[in-house]
């Protein structure tokens, strides 16, 4: 039997049989391709952390050297409180604050080569434009800041995009979080720029006001939450 390869009919069958075949090799390459993908992720991530404290690794790299130097790492509720049962890396703070509120607060313990611990906190907050979040690495008073990573979904380049920027975030260095008498002042981001001698305060970023507030939003929304475990010494 011939087939009119002209017909209607025959460019309705033939679209839908080549439809279907690109579907299923679609989805098998995404199904396939989905642990490399997730693995991709969880490296990126190991990155980040690493780099709060100063460790700029490849990718590669990432697995073994957060394996090396994250020596332990705990999760709190929203009252401070310790819960049990949660892995830190695990829990994904983007996807709990934009449905509704951050349930689980991560704290990843670094230890560098020469003994020295950091507690590395990861936050997430609102720029103009979206999501933003990063990750603050105290000293091991608890109070001195060690470093800081920032990033952004879809801040304006030049504009509020500069959070992600190593000028803006090397300002945070050496800032703290309580005053002399331990009272929590976290850090803020002060538009016009900050007072060369303020502890609390560094240089916001010309023309991207609304996202700088957002870092001091997200700065100090977190750590007050933290306060409790930043004030015991003894954890």
């Amino acid at each position: 039997m011939s087939v009119d390869v002209n017909s209607n009919k025959y460019t309705f069958v033939f679209a839908i049989v080549m439809t279907l075949i690109v579907s299923v090799i679609l989805a098998f390459t995404s199904e396939t391709l989905k642990p490399l993908q997730k693995k991709n992720i969880e490296r990126e991530k190991m990155q980040n952390i690493l780099s709060s404290v100063g460790m700029n690794v490849s990718r590669d790299e990432a697995e073994d050297a957060f394996k090396k130097y994250i020596v332990e790492s705990y999760v709190f509720d929203a009252n401070g409180n310790k819960k049990a049962g949660v892995e830190a890396f695990q829990v994904d703070i983007l996807t709990e604050f934009k449905s509704g509120g951050q349930k689980n607060f991560p704290v990843f313990v670094y230890k560098g080569d020469d003994g020295k611990v950091k507690y590395i906190i990861p936050m997430v907050g609102k720029g103009l434009w979206g999501p933003i979040w990063g990750y603050l690495a105290l000293d091991e008073d608890k109070n001195t800041i060690a470093g800081a990573v920032f990033d952004h979904k879809g801040e304006t380049p030049g504009l509020g995009a500069e959070i992600s920027q190593p000028w803006f975030q090397a300002q945070f260095v050496g800032k703290k979080l309580f005053d002399e008498n331990g009272n929590f002042k976290s850090v803020i981001v002060v538009k016009g720029g900050a007072d060369d001698n303020d502890p609390h305060g560094v240089d916001a970023i010309s023309g991207g006001t609304i996202t700088s507030n957002g870092v001091t939003e997200m700065i100090e929304r977190t750590m007050k939450t933290y306060e409790p475990f930043l004030k015991n010494k003894q954890v």
